[in-house]
């Protein structure tokens, strides 16, 4: 059982974790503090985003030699993989670390198996201390790994009247450069972009990560861009260029397309298909988060922001839990949850 101490500092490495300024993703976000003798602080480190530093790396490298005998207090189980980044287990081992006290398990494919790493080499191990605090900070990643697919936000964009498109089909622009700019930030939060053969057919959109001048992000800042359906796309669409990966769902059955990405080690999906992919992953019960956003403006007639989900009476509405509000220019973002 975790001592008083080492609760203490698990308080204080979720805090950290919680540190202002470190994206919401796509990795997990992480804490950790290293405890010497009488369980004083040695250091405290935290993760600040993909290619950075992991918790007790940046923590390990902080305390030096005096790390030797000591006990790591860690919001997540110690990775076990080669990234961008070397495997903290290794890092702990090769540290001298005598005890890991962490807080929720690391189950993901790639990931998995660090607490039994550390037990082989002779390290004392806890496991679900404050657990669920921890959980809460990372809520897209915790729904992964407690229900093996990836947490899916449904992202949309539609005026007051619902619409997503005119009657002649223009959608650009129905929202300001603002809203625009913040899609960008939360695709970038996330492990893939997920879009059907529609989609794809009618827009051809590229699906990258971009700045306000359109230029794109790095290559290892951008998500994978996934397309689902079985209608054949063309070899030259924008979507199958070589600025981000790319990779093609060949089937309609959801939980297969989930699985493929969950198995290549995507957490969170960014859903911006069409109405027609989005009713299918609602009436499924699959979209875990909504963020739409919504254009001061009416059309009065054109394409729904999403298609008929089979519902007639408003007894049987599905209804959301407004979580936000935000307004960006002259547009607003809501965050929502299904409640039923």
């Amino acid at each position: 059982m975790a001592s008083q101490g080492e609760t203490a500092a698990m308080r204080r490495a979720i805090g950290l974790s919680r540190t202002p300024g470190v994206p919401l993703g796509p990795n997990p976000r992480v804490g950790a503090v290293l405890l010497g003798p009488a369980e004083l602080t040695l250091a405290e480190g935290y993760h600040r985003g993909i290619g950075s530093a992991h918790a007790e790396v940046d923590a390990l490298s902080q305390a030096g030699p005096a790390a030797r005998g000591c006990t790591a207090v860690v919001t997540l189980e110690p990775c076990n993989h080669t990234g961008r980044t070397g495997p903290c287990v290794l890092e702990l081992i090769e540290a001298g670390v005598r005890r890991v006290v962490y807080a929720q398990a690391d189950d993901t494919p790639r990931a998995r198996g660090g607490a039994a790493a550390l037990r082989s080499a002779g390290i004392d191990v806890e496991g679900g201390v404050l657990a669920d605090e921890a959980g809460a900070t990372n809520p897209a990643w915790s729904v992964a790994a407690t229900r093996k697919r990836p947490f899916v936000t449904w992202k949309f964009a539609t005026t007051l009247d619902g619409r997503s498109a005119a009657a002649d089909g223009s959608s650009m622009w129905l929202t300001g450069p603002e809203a625009r700019a913040d899609v960008h930030d939360r695709r970038q939060q996330c492990h893939a972009v997920l879009v059907g053969t529609g989609t794809v057919l009618a827009d051809n959109p590229q699906l990258t990560v971009r700045n306000a001048d359109g230029v794109p992000a790095p290559a290892d800042r951008q998500p994978l861009r996934a397309v689902m359906g079985l209608r054949p796309i063309p070899p030259h669409a924008n979507v199958l260029d070589d600025v981000a990966p790319a990779v093609l769902l060949t089937t309609h059955d959801l939980g297969d397309a989930l699985a493929t990405l969950y198995g290549r080690g995507c957490q969170h999906v960014w859903l911006e298909g069409g109405p027609t992919l989005a009713a299918a992953f609602l009436a499924a019960g699959l979209v875990d988060e909504v963020v739409a956003y919504v254009a001061p403006a009416l059309l009065g007639a054109g394409r729904a922001a999403i298609a008929d989900l089979g519902i007639t009476t408003v007894d049987n509405a599905m209804r959301f839990e407004m979580c936000e509000v935000a307004r960006l220019g002259a547009d607003v973002r809501l965050g929502l949850k299904r409640i039923n």
